[in-house]
């Protein structure tokens, strides 16, 4: 009985929060017929002779007018709100041949619940369930079946689905990482909210929230000309006015529904659920990491993991191996996981994984010379490899940009390839040297440069705008980048000005094309001459912002120049990627299932970025450790490898590197090269001798 009670105490609370938002609604009709009510007063009282005389006529004119012009504003306005798509999750439709086990648990889970079935299941890359109205006219129509019992009371059996129903999405790692019980549980309070969202008044409150949210978006959308922006402030401003009407009533009838749902799911897999609640978290934490950590760097390479979905459960299953505390995790894996109730995993997997690169980084829809599948054995050859071959090829562009010879200092005649050893000794502070930061038009930087090229070699001009850092107190405490740090993946290649990523770096499917390329060929091209050294044209650096000025404000002069010239030059890069991936999508067939691209607007992506621009100095330090990453593959047998946990990871003789990070930070902070020398000669790697670039 109290379940019973629970479940009519919060469905009631959610009717009478329905009503409210309904009354908003009709007094705002009421206030919009008001102006015609008067001039039909008018009207009627001017034809029976009850208000006659000029002073009447004017004024029956007036009210006419304002009238009608009150009518066509809110005719306008409800058409709006009545005819606009609202938005949609982005999704991928599970059709019930492709699961149907699926569909049979989602099912009878309703039976048991006594509410009426989803009308259809759709996956979304994120960990998360919930209920979605689909039957808005602008999102075609319902895909279920149609019964001749839809309008059965909620007595009747729990397999008859309204045509209305809502639309159950589910997060795909669930299906990947849960077994098929913890599923079922999980999902039992999420289907329990189509009891009270049947209901009539529930049902026409939520049409009309969704509506005014659509109408404001139409109402945002910039418009040229003064009359389509004169009529969108006026829909805007009367929608959002109605939505402020309706927030506070729309919030409590939403959490009436859930209280009444939740009531009613207690009856099934109770015990189970508080379990299956425990592996929504790490589920979540794990699929961060994963998005965050591996699928980042590569789509910022241009290729993206088909298979994410499966990549959690690796991460996962790797943290149990290494925390004893998740040790009954790894046991749960011998049961049947709810990927198994679908038709074709690995489908599904893909296509969710596409919609996931498309949602958090912006890529095209489908595959493409520059946009490719990349399967997780070929991750640390395609990914990690090239990522940090790509980063070492742009530090010495950038180098040979700065005027910094190419030999390094010590080294036999005729030695000038890409080589760690030049960015140790440009990096590296001579003791006399003071390490206080550059200001705007100082001398420091052709000073340096002096320095670098010998008495003999002209510098390079000095006249272009240099970085100011005029911060010494700037805070130290920004996080690095670091293979045993949570940042590791952040060591391929991005961009640091743009508002979000890139589909992929350029280097990734072609040699760089840049400013540079007109005056120093591609590394490993013997046929042409190399550039005199002192020749280098000074390059234009962008100033830095503020944020940014901090970051690198206890960096050496060098460190913070070449930081700079790092950051513009992968400004410039993204700035020639983006007009590539605006191009329309390649011919190339793509996954068998797909998103539902016509439920949802595509043109701001990504909607969901997974993290800000880096700073100069995070850029400067993933690309020393990239190329500390290319001189061990290239003269210590060091091998590139994934980390389900980590991302990007180097490995010396199937063991992890776990002690790079510090010493790279101490050469970038305070231009001392022994600590990573050290930790170069204990390993056996070669710093002067080249390096294979891309």
């Amino acid at each position: 009985m109290t379940g019973i009670g629970g479940v009519e105490m919060g469905a009631q609370a959610a009717r009478s929060r329905a009503l409210a938002v309904l009354r908003v609604r009709s007094r705002a009709l009421a206030v919009a017929l008001l102006p015609a009510a008067a001039a039909v007063i008018l009207l009627a009282g001017g034809s029976t002779g009850h208000l006659a005389g000029g002073g009447w006529d004017v004024l029956r004119w007036v009210v006419s007018v304002l009238a009608l012009c009150v009518l066509l504003a809110a005719g306008g306005v409800a058409l709006v709100v009545a005819r606009s798509r609202p938005a949609v999750t982005p999704t991928v439709t599970v059709a019930e041949e492709s699961a149907p086990d699926l569909y049979r648990m989602v099912r009878d889970l309703a039976d048991r619940l006594d509410v009426p079935a989803p009308s259809a299941i759709a996956l979304t890359p994120d960990c998360d369930s919930w209920l979605e109205d689909r039957t808005h006219p602008a999102h075609g129509p319902p895909p279920a079946e149609k019964h001749h019992d839809d309008l059965a009371g909620p007595g009747g059996p729990a397999h008859r689905r309204s045509a209305t129903a809502p639309v159950l999405v589910i997060g795909s790692p669930f299906l990947w990482w849960m077994r098929v019980g913890e599923l079922r549980a999980v999902l039992a309070p999420v289907v329990a909210g189509t009891g009270p969202s049947a209901h009539p008044d529930i049902a026409a409150a939520r049409r009309f929230i969704r509506g005014l949210d659509a109408a404001v978006a139409v109402a945002s959308a910039g418009r040229r000309d003064p009359l389509s922006r004169v009529a969108c402030a006026g829909l805007g401003w009367a929608s959002r006015l109605l939505l402020r009407s309706c927030r506070g009533h729309a919030a409590e009838m939403e959490r009436g529904v859930a209280a009444a749902a939740a009531e009613r799911a207690q009856a099934v897999d109770y015990g189970l659920r508080i379990v299956a609640q425990e592996q929504v978290g790490l589920a979540y934490a794990g699929w961060d990491r994963l998005l965050t950590r591996v699928a980042l760097p590569a789509w910022r390479m241009g290729r993206w993991p088909s298979r994410l979905d499966v990549g959690v459960v690796a991460a996962l299953t790797e943290l149990s191996r290494r925390d004893r505390l998740a040790e009954g995790f790894a046991s749960r894996l011998g049961e049947r996981p709810a990927c198994d109730l679908l038709e074709e995993p690995g489908v599904m997997d893909e296509a969710v994984s596409l919609l996931a690169a498309r949602l958090f980084h912006g890529g095209p829809a489908e595959t493409g010379a520059d946009w490719s599948p990349v399967g997780w054995e070929e991750y640390p050859e395609e990914v990690v490899d090239r990522t940090w071959r790509t980063d070492a090829a742009r530090l010495h562009r950038v180098l040979d940009t700065l005027g910094v010879r190419r030999a390094a200092e010590g080294a036999a005649p005729g030695t000038d390839g890409p080589t760690l050893a030049r960015v140790l000794d440009h990096l590296a502070t001579p003791d006399a040297a003071s390490t206080a930061p550059l200001t705007a038009g100082s001398d420091a930087h052709a000073a340096g440069t002096e320095t670098e090229n010998g008495p003999d070699t002209p510098p390079a001009p000095t006249d272009a705008p240099q970085p100011a850092y005029e911060d010494p107190d700037a805070p130290t405490d920004t996080p690095q980048p670091a293979y045993e740090d949570p940042d590791a993946s952040r060591l391929p290649v991005g961009d640091s000005d743009a508002s979000r990523p890139s589909y992929g770096d350029p280097g990734a499917s072609r040699p760089p094309v840049d400013d540079f390329d007109a005056l120093q060929p591609p590394y490993g091209d013997s046929g042409t001459p190399h550039p005199p050294y002192g020749d280098h044209a000074t390059p234009v650096l962008t100033i830095p912002a503020e944020d940014d000025e901090d970051d690198l404000a206890d960096t050496t002069a060098r460190g913070a120049a070449l930081a700079a010239g790092l950051t513009a030059q992968l400004a410039r890069e993204e700035a020639e990627a983006r007009p590539a991936g605006a191009r329309a999508p390649s011919s190339a067939p793509g996954p068998a299932a797909g998103p539902d691209d016509a439920l949802w607007d595509d043109r701001a992506l990504p909607l969901l970025p997974l993290q800000p621009p880096r700073t100069g100095r995070e850029i400067l330090t993933a690309h020393i450790t990239a190329m500390v990453c290319c001189a061990a593959m290239d003269t210590a047998g060091a091998a590139p490898a994934l980390d389900w946990l980590d991302g990007p990871s180097l490995l010396f003789d199937g063991a992890r590197t776990a002690d790079l990070a510090p010493s790279v930070l101490s050469l970038v902070e305070t231009g001392d090269p022994g600590p990573l020398r050290a930790w170069m000669t204990e390993l056996g790697i070669r710093p002067e001798k080249p390096v294979r670039l891309v």
